[in-house]
């Protein structure tokens, strides 16, 4: 029972892991120019703000799926779910991916609306914001895959596990000097 309880949970960070890769990666990536370009939306407010770059999505990106091609040829070996076969994983590590710094993309959005300053908390969307965008993407782009793969025990596991990684990768972030606040 403990060992099927702890392989659905490696099962769960297993198909969710290229989107903590490209969301991760997003961070280290990071810096040069504002996906917003520094524009203003309508109500005078910056669309996204400064922490939101194009090195940081794009780089994000390329990890996430480099991560999610690592694992499709190696889920055979370890006996994992893997994304797929060629060309076609393609779209779903895309998802993953994408989606998820498109989901980190507009929780900034919200925020800046909300009045919260960079850096600054939204709890619970914080650090779910990301796993909601990927999810999204694949519902939308990839339904028989999502559904095919993901058991609503593998999304339970990833709901409640993937605020606790958050929060471990925000504080070494912060260590290392890649974030400006811990959470």
């Amino acid at each position: 029972m403990l060992v099927n309880i702890v392989l659905l949970i490696l099962q769960s960070l297993w198909l969710i892991l290229p989107a903590y890769a490209a969301n991760s990666f997003a961070v280290i990536a990071g810096g040069g120019t504002p996906v917003d370009f520094g524009k203003k939306f309508y109500d005078g407010k910056r669309i996204f703000g400064d922490g939101k770059t194009w090195k940081g999505l794009m780089g994000g990106i390329v990890f996430g799926m480099f991560v999610g091609v690592v694992q499709t040829y190696s889920a055979e070996i370890i006996e994992f779910p893997d994304f797929g076969f060629f060309p076609g994983f393609f779209v779903v590590l895309f998802c993953l991916t994408f989606g998820a710094l498109f989901g980190d993309l507009y929780k900034s959005f919200v925020k800046r609306r909300l009045n919260v300053k960079r850096g600054g908390k939204l709890p619970v969307i914080d650090q779910l914001d990301f796993i909601a965008g990927a999810f999204l993407f694949l519902i939308i782009f990839s339904p028989v895959w999502f559904l095919q793969t993901f058991t609503i025990y593998h999304i339970i596991i990833i709901l409640v596990v993937s605020p606790l990684l958050h929060r471990v990768m925000n504080i070494a972030g912060y260590r290392i000097g890649k974030k400006k606040v811990p959470w």
